[in-house]
């Protein structure tokens, strides 16, 4: 079994407890606060983190580790594993049933390994390079749309993008045929199974994005950020991914436009 091979079935291993952890917890009041950065946690996405950190520890103790509540530990080593214990906080306070545990593992500043697990929904998300993206086992693909005036497009929240952004998110709303809001993660992998088509997004960090590369890609789509640069551990905090090359081509022709504006 390659290296790789091991991380993806150990992947699911952690998964399968930070699963059994947040149904836990969603049955029980959810206590929240906010951090600097006027975004929730909880002790539920303090707890999960803290668990694959061991989990992960234990099993790899050469890899580092990215965490969203934890920070980074070992960032000089190759192998690098990204957690977002739960993706989509605010969600899970208001028993929004998209929230999720994001894991994903980078080679060389790369995510080669992507998982998402939504508990409430019972669906995980799983791309993997050299493997095709399935969802609960099943392989997915994306849809083949390639025109903007077709797509359906989702973004996390308007919320998120700064004032200077607003007028990507104007021209995207007016350019594609329909809009979905407040997916957080489970957007990415509705893009995954050919549910939608065009997913946009600001204000990311690497935790919120580095699994979606493998998951997207594996499924025949693009994920770049605004730029058309693939993502990666250095990228900023712009996500565009799309169905199709042709979708997203057309896509980044608007950003650039927009942002010229």
């Amino acid at each position: 079994m390659s290296e790789l091979e091991d991380c993806l079935r150990a992947a699911s291993e952690f998964a399968d407890e930070s699963r059994a952890m947040l149904r836990a917890a969603a049955a029980e009041t959810r206590a929240s606060e906010l951090k600097p950065d006027r975004t929730f946690v909880t002790a539920t996405d303090r707890a999960i983190e803290l668990r694959l950190r061991e989990r992960i520890a234990d099993r790899f103790p050469q890899h580092g580790i990215w965490g969203e509540e934890f920070g980074r530990e070992k960032p000089g080593a190759g192998w690098q594993w990204i957690l977002d214990p739960i993706d989509g906080t605010a969600q899970f306070i208001a028993g929004i049933p998209v929230y999720a545990t994001l894991i994903a593992l980078a080679k060389g500043g790369v995510p080669v390994l992507g998982l998402m697990d939504f508990p409430a929904i019972g669906e995980r998300w799983i791309g993997c390079e050299g493997h095709a993206t399935t969802c609960n086992g099943a392989i997915c693909r994306t849809s083949r749309t390639m025109i903007l005036s077709d797509a359906m497009m989702s973004t996390s929240s308007p919320d998120f993008y700064a004032e200077t952004e607003r007028p990507v998110l104007a021209a995207l709303q007016g350019a594609t045929r329909w809009r979905i809001y407040g997916g957080a993660a489970l957007s990415y992998g509705c893009l995954a199974a050919g549910r939608t088509d065009l997913a946009c997004d600001s204000s990311f960090q690497v935790y919120d994005f580095a699994a979606f590369r493998p998951i997207i890609e594996g499924a025949g789509g693009v994920v770049t950020d605004w730029e058309g640069r693939s993502l990666s551990l250095d990228s900023g905090s712009r996500v565009l991914a799309a169905a199709t090359s042709g979708l997203h081509a057309e896509a980044l022709r608007l950003l650039g436009q927009s942002q010229r504006i």
